[in-house]
């Protein structure tokens, strides 16, 4: 008598979990479907903003970036995914300038952590969501991020250039009066100096 009841009770649950599992599998059939139809709609498909694929130096409309090549995003990547080349220029105005040279990012190294670009003084750098980044060799996944070639310095006018020169040959007297009268000052103390010793001695 047992074994009936135990049958009936086993094959009442086991139909209990048969229309819980319908259930679930019915509401999945009037359920919107999420499936992304890629590559069908990858013109019109939007990608979230915080997605990270690759990262990308920021250029503004003239072709410019922001990097100075202060090396600090290079500093803070924990696994040496960036590596920068910097070069040493002469301004217009005759002072030494550096600038960013080779910007090199190794996406098959990226974690994507975006330390490089949360630590970045100037902004200039970003993670683009540009996922298709697929290639047949790893040393395909090494980028030079700074592609665009770099503007020339802008040159001065006549005007500025003259009162740069102006403003050398005035920091040129200057520095040759404050040496003379240093000298000066110099020579007085050291004649004082042996005044005072060729004086008599009194008992």
């Amino acid at each position: 008598m047992s074994s009936v009841k135990d049958y009936f009770s086993t094959l009442g649950t086991g139909i209990v979990s048969l229309l819980k599992g319908l259930s679930v599998t019915g509401k999945e059939f009037v359920t919107p479907k999420i499936t992304e139809k890629y590559p069908e709609n990858r013109e019109t498909h939007k990608y979230p903003e915080r997605f990270r694929a690759v990262l990308e130096l920021v250029y503004d409309s003239e072709g410019k970036h922001k990097c100075i090549g202060c090396g600090i995003c290079e500093k803070s990547c924990p696994n040496g995914t960036i590596h920068l080349e910097t070069k040493m220029v002469d301004t217009p105005d005759g002072k030494k300038k550096r600038k960013l040279d080779k910007y090199i990012y190794d996406l098959g190294s990226c974690t994507f952590c975006q330390l490089c670009v949360t630590n970045c003084p100037q902004d200039a750098i970003r993670f683009q969501n540009d996922f298709e980044q697929a290639v047949f060799t790893r040393s395909k996944l090494v980028k030079q991020l700074n592609y665009l070639p770099e503007p020339a310095e802008p040159e001065l006018t006549p005007e500025q250039k003259a009162e740069l020169e102006a403003a050398r040959l005035a920091r040129i007297e200057a520095a040759k009066k404050a040496a003379a009268e240093k000298k000066a000052a110099a020579e007085k103390a050291a004649a004082e100096k042996g005044a005072e010793g060729e004086q008599p001695k009194t008992e």
